[in-house]
Protein backbone atom coordinates (compact mmCIF):
# COMPACT_ATOMS: atom_id res chain seq x y z
CA UNK A 1 0.00 0.00 0.00
CA UNK A 2 1.27 3.55 -0.69
CA UNK A 3 1.72 5.70 2.62
CA UNK A 4 2.21 9.17 1.12
CA UNK A 5 -0.03 11.38 -1.24
CA UNK A 6 2.03 12.17 -4.03
CA UNK A 7 2.36 14.60 -6.81
CA UNK A 8 4.38 14.71 -9.72
CA UNK A 9 7.25 16.67 -7.61
CA UNK A 10 6.52 16.05 -3.97
CA UNK A 11 5.25 13.08 -1.19
CA UNK A 12 4.01 13.76 1.99
CA UNK A 13 3.61 10.91 4.23
CA UNK A 14 0.63 10.24 5.94
CA UNK A 15 2.31 10.17 9.31
CA UNK A 16 2.30 14.43 8.42
CA UNK A 17 -0.77 14.72 7.33
CA UNK A 18 -3.88 16.97 9.28
CA UNK A 19 -7.06 16.32 9.09
CA UNK A 20 -9.93 18.91 9.76
CA UNK A 21 -10.40 18.44 13.38
CA UNK A 22 -6.38 18.81 13.56
CA UNK A 23 -6.49 21.95 11.61
CA UNK A 24 -9.13 22.97 14.04
CA UNK A 25 -7.30 22.54 17.44
CA UNK A 26 -4.14 24.29 15.65
CA UNK A 27 -6.29 26.95 14.89
CA UNK A 28 -7.78 27.42 18.70
CA UNK A 29 -4.95 26.59 20.51
CA UNK A 30 -3.07 29.38 18.02
CA UNK A 31 -5.82 31.62 18.92
CA UNK A 32 -5.90 31.68 22.34
CA UNK A 33 -2.12 31.90 22.77
CA UNK A 34 -2.15 35.14 20.65
CA UNK A 35 -5.34 36.55 23.14
CA UNK A 36 -3.24 35.72 25.76
CA UNK A 37 -0.23 37.13 24.82
CA UNK A 38 -1.69 40.72 23.63
CA UNK A 39 -3.36 41.40 26.54
CA UNK A 40 -1.95 39.53 29.47
CA UNK A 41 2.05 39.85 28.90
CA UNK A 42 4.09 42.48 28.25
CA UNK A 43 4.89 44.19 25.19
CA UNK A 44 8.24 44.17 23.33
CA UNK A 45 10.18 40.90 25.23
CA UNK A 46 11.45 37.95 23.12
CA UNK A 47 8.52 35.85 24.33
CA UNK A 48 5.53 37.99 23.80
CA UNK A 49 7.10 38.23 19.67
CA UNK A 50 7.51 34.69 19.73
CA UNK A 51 4.29 33.78 20.79
CA UNK A 52 2.63 36.49 18.28
CA UNK A 53 4.34 35.44 15.56
CA UNK A 54 2.34 31.94 16.40
CA UNK A 55 -0.69 33.19 17.61
CA UNK A 56 -0.44 34.71 13.40
CA UNK A 57 -1.55 31.17 12.21
CA UNK A 58 -4.89 31.00 13.61
CA UNK A 59 -6.65 33.39 10.97
CA UNK A 60 -5.32 31.60 7.98
CA UNK A 61 -6.48 28.31 9.36
CA UNK A 62 -9.79 29.54 10.12
CA UNK A 63 -10.35 30.98 6.77
CA UNK A 64 -9.27 28.36 5.23
CA UNK A 65 -11.53 25.88 7.09
CA UNK A 66 -14.47 28.62 6.35
CA UNK A 67 -14.00 27.69 2.89
CA UNK A 68 -13.82 23.92 3.25
CA UNK A 69 -16.64 24.36 5.54
CA UNK A 70 -18.89 26.05 3.25
CA UNK A 71 -17.96 23.88 0.51
CA UNK A 72 -19.03 20.85 2.60
CA UNK A 73 -22.12 21.86 4.95
CA UNK A 74 -25.49 20.53 3.97
CA UNK A 75 -27.40 23.80 5.15
CA UNK A 76 -25.24 26.96 4.06
CA UNK A 77 -28.01 29.00 6.10
CA UNK A 78 -28.02 27.37 8.84
CA UNK A 79 -23.55 27.79 8.29
CA UNK A 80 -23.75 31.44 8.44
CA UNK A 81 -27.04 32.19 10.92
CA UNK A 82 -24.60 30.05 13.33
CA UNK A 83 -21.20 32.12 12.72
CA UNK A 84 -23.87 35.34 13.58
CA UNK A 85 -25.03 34.53 16.24
CA UNK A 86 -21.15 33.62 18.08
CA UNK A 87 -20.43 36.66 16.59
CA UNK A 88 -23.18 38.97 18.27
CA UNK A 89 -22.25 37.20 21.59
CA UNK A 90 -18.97 37.43 21.10
CA UNK A 91 -18.82 41.22 21.04
CA UNK A 92 -19.81 41.28 24.79
CA UNK A 93 -16.57 39.77 26.00
CA UNK A 94 -14.69 42.10 22.61
CA UNK A 95 -16.12 45.44 24.22
CA UNK A 96 -14.90 44.31 27.83
CA UNK A 97 -11.15 43.94 26.19
CA UNK A 98 -11.42 46.53 23.85
CA UNK A 99 -13.74 48.89 24.97
CA UNK A 100 -16.04 51.38 22.04
CA UNK A 101 -12.85 51.72 19.80
CA UNK A 102 -15.17 50.57 16.31
CA UNK A 103 -13.84 47.58 16.08
CA UNK A 104 -15.74 43.90 16.09
CA UNK A 105 -14.65 40.59 16.92
CA UNK A 106 -13.60 38.12 14.22
CA UNK A 107 -16.93 36.11 13.88
CA UNK A 108 -18.36 38.77 11.80
CA UNK A 109 -15.53 38.58 9.52
CA UNK A 110 -15.81 34.70 9.28
CA UNK A 111 -19.79 35.09 8.98
CA UNK A 112 -19.33 37.78 6.01
CA UNK A 113 -16.88 35.54 4.67
CA UNK A 114 -19.72 32.82 3.99
CA UNK A 115 -21.91 35.42 2.49
CA UNK A 116 -18.90 36.31 -0.38
CA UNK A 117 -18.67 32.54 -0.94
CA UNK A 118 -22.43 32.85 -1.28
CA UNK A 119 -22.32 35.72 -3.72
CA UNK A 120 -19.66 33.93 -5.68
CA UNK A 121 -20.99 30.94 -6.10
CA UNK A 122 -24.08 32.51 -7.23
CA UNK A 123 -22.39 35.05 -9.68
CA UNK A 124 -19.42 33.22 -10.60
CA UNK A 125 -20.71 32.87 -14.41
CA UNK A 126 -21.31 36.61 -13.87
CA UNK A 127 -17.06 37.86 -14.12
CA UNK A 128 -17.57 41.49 -13.23
CA UNK A 129 -20.83 41.40 -11.49
CA UNK A 130 -18.89 38.75 -9.11
CA UNK A 131 -15.80 40.76 -8.81
CA UNK A 132 -17.88 44.19 -8.16
CA UNK A 133 -19.63 42.29 -5.28
CA UNK A 134 -17.05 40.77 -4.01
CA UNK A 135 -15.34 44.38 -3.74
CA UNK A 136 -18.49 45.34 -2.11
CA UNK A 137 -18.78 43.39 0.66
CA UNK A 138 -14.78 43.90 1.40
CA UNK A 139 -15.45 47.35 1.45
CA UNK A 140 -18.46 46.32 4.23
CA UNK A 141 -15.67 44.84 5.86
CA UNK A 142 -13.00 47.36 5.95
CA UNK A 143 -15.94 50.12 6.63
CA UNK A 144 -17.52 48.24 9.91
CA UNK A 145 -14.20 47.87 11.43
CA UNK A 146 -14.51 43.96 11.87
CA UNK A 147 -11.02 42.06 12.71
CA UNK A 148 -8.78 41.12 9.15
CA UNK A 149 -11.24 43.45 7.48
CA UNK A 150 -11.40 43.31 3.48
CA UNK A 151 -8.19 41.29 3.58
CA UNK A 152 -9.58 38.60 5.22
CA UNK A 153 -12.61 38.36 3.41
CA UNK A 154 -10.50 38.37 0.47
CA UNK A 155 -8.52 35.83 2.03
CA UNK A 156 -11.69 33.07 2.42
CA UNK A 157 -12.83 34.02 -1.26
CA UNK A 158 -9.59 33.12 -2.43
CA UNK A 159 -9.09 29.39 -0.64
CA UNK A 160 -12.40 29.08 -1.65
CA UNK A 161 -12.33 29.41 -5.37
CA UNK A 162 -8.90 27.57 -5.68
CA UNK A 163 -10.64 24.29 -4.12
CA UNK A 164 -10.45 21.73 -6.60
CA UNK A 165 -13.98 21.67 -6.60
CA UNK A 166 -14.47 25.26 -7.35
CA UNK A 167 -11.72 25.88 -10.03
CA UNK A 168 -13.11 23.46 -12.51
CA UNK A 169 -14.59 26.75 -14.74
CA UNK A 170 -11.52 27.63 -14.89
CA UNK A 171 -9.02 24.67 -14.97
CA UNK A 172 -9.34 20.84 -15.97
CA UNK A 173 -9.90 18.94 -12.22
CA UNK A 174 -7.80 16.41 -13.35
CA UNK A 175 -4.86 18.81 -13.21
CA UNK A 176 -5.15 19.83 -9.65
CA UNK A 177 -3.99 17.41 -6.76
CA UNK A 178 -3.19 17.26 -3.36
CA UNK A 179 -0.28 19.02 -2.99
CA UNK A 180 -0.31 20.96 -6.27
CA UNK A 181 -3.79 22.77 -5.07
CA UNK A 182 -2.80 23.51 -1.84
CA UNK A 183 0.32 25.29 -3.39
CA UNK A 184 -1.90 26.88 -5.48
CA UNK A 185 -3.71 28.26 -2.50
CA UNK A 186 -1.59 29.71 -0.52
CA UNK A 187 0.52 31.15 -3.17
CA UNK A 188 -2.23 33.75 -3.44
CA UNK A 189 -3.31 34.20 -0.53
CA UNK A 190 0.30 34.55 0.98
CA UNK A 191 0.26 38.11 0.22
CA UNK A 192 -2.30 38.74 2.70
CA UNK A 193 -0.84 36.77 5.44
CA UNK A 194 2.08 38.10 5.24
CA UNK A 195 0.63 41.47 6.26
CA UNK A 196 0.32 40.41 9.63
CA UNK A 197 3.22 38.68 9.98
CA UNK A 198 5.70 37.06 7.64
CA UNK A 199 7.03 34.14 10.38
CA UNK A 200 3.37 33.24 11.25
CA UNK A 201 1.98 33.16 7.46
CA UNK A 202 4.96 30.74 6.95
CA UNK A 203 4.22 28.83 9.85
CA UNK A 204 0.20 28.99 8.91
CA UNK A 205 1.05 27.72 5.26
CA UNK A 206 2.68 24.66 6.57
CA UNK A 207 -0.21 23.65 8.43
CA UNK A 208 -2.70 24.15 5.57
CA UNK A 209 -0.45 22.82 3.03
CA UNK A 210 -0.59 19.48 5.00
CA UNK A 211 -4.58 19.02 5.01
CA UNK A 212 -5.37 15.85 3.88
CA UNK A 213 -9.09 16.88 3.11
CA UNK A 214 -10.81 14.47 6.06
CA UNK A 215 -12.82 15.67 8.44
CA UNK A 216 -10.96 14.22 11.30
CA UNK A 217 -12.32 13.10 15.08
CA UNK A 218 -14.00 16.23 15.47
CA UNK A 219 -17.54 15.17 15.16
CA UNK A 220 -21.30 16.09 16.31
CA UNK A 221 -23.44 19.24 17.13
CA UNK A 222 -22.12 19.34 20.62
CA UNK A 223 -18.50 19.27 19.30
CA UNK A 224 -19.56 21.94 16.90
CA UNK A 225 -21.37 24.02 18.64
CA UNK A 226 -18.08 23.92 21.38
CA UNK A 227 -15.79 24.98 19.05
CA UNK A 228 -17.47 27.91 18.34
CA UNK A 229 -18.43 28.50 21.95
CA UNK A 230 -14.42 28.99 22.69
CA UNK A 231 -13.85 32.29 20.78
CA UNK A 232 -16.44 34.35 23.31
CA UNK A 233 -15.43 31.53 26.13
CA UNK A 234 -11.63 32.53 25.96
CA UNK A 235 -12.39 36.36 25.48
CA UNK A 236 -14.60 36.49 28.79
CA UNK A 237 -11.52 34.89 30.80
CA UNK A 238 -9.30 36.78 29.40
CA UNK A 239 -11.18 39.80 30.17
CA UNK A 240 -12.10 38.46 33.89
CA UNK A 241 -8.08 38.78 34.15
CA UNK A 242 -7.86 41.84 32.62
CA UNK A 243 -10.26 43.45 35.30
CA UNK A 244 -8.92 41.92 38.36
CA UNK A 245 -5.17 43.01 37.42
CA UNK A 246 -6.39 46.52 37.23
CA UNK A 247 -7.94 46.58 40.79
Amino acid sequence: MNNAVSSKNFSVPLSLRLSGSALKVIAVISMVADHCTYFLMEHGTPLYEAMRCFGRIAFPVFAFLIAEGFANTRNRTRYFLTLLGFAVISEIPWFLLNGVDGTHNVMFTLALGVVALAVFDRLCEHGPLCFLSIMLICSIAWWSGIDYDWRGILMIVLFYMLRRQTIEPWICRNRICFPSQAIVQILFTLPLMIHYGIAGAILASIVIFLYDGTRGNIKGVAAKYSFYAIYPIHLLIISIFCINCCE
